[in-house]
């Protein structure tokens, strides 16, 4: 495993929409083991594939409720709603309030290639949502009312 850079809010491939992953092979299953091992010493919630220059439909998310892996993910429904304060390991130094789901089912595939399906609340489900975005090149900071700067 290895870590990858962080792409910085500014970089192209963060404004993309992505593509879809036709193929689980050894070089998708080595960018998720790299992604894990990057988040993991970033100490952060989540990361999406274009954050390390992948245009592709791929994100993983480690919260309290467990490390999750979504190839190709496809939100299938939401409900509710919270209000909370987001960051992002693409814009750091920056936080800001963002409303997103209470919870959401989620839809994706697994590094085996087989399909599951994910309901998530609370923190979880803010987690997925804003990685979701990453995917059709949404920042968290385009949905906050208020940025500022970490303390």
């Amino acid at each position: 495993m290895a870590k990858l850079e962080i792409l910085q809010v500014g970089a192209p491939v963060l404004r993309e929409k992505c593509v879809k992953v036709e193929n689980i092979d050894l070089n998708l299953l080595k960018l998720l083991d790299d992604m894990k091992q990057t988040l993991e010493e970033a100490q952060g919630a989540g990361l999406a594939a274009p954050q390390v220059g992948k245009n592709i439909r791929v994100f993983i998310v480690s919260t309290d409720d467990g490390y999750f892996e979504f190839i190709n993910p496809r939100i299938l429904g939401v409900s509710g709603s919270q209000y909370g304060v987001e960051g992002c390991l693409s814009v750091k130094g920056k936080w800001g309030d963002v409303k997103r789901p209470k919870k959401v089912t989620i839809e994706a595939t697994d590094r085996y290639g087989k399909k599951f399906k994910l309901v998530a609340r609370d923190f979880t489900a803010r987690a997925i949502c804003h990685e979701n975005d990453h995917l059709d090149g949404i920042l968290y900071i385009d949905k906050a009312n208020k940025l500022r700067d970490e303390a």
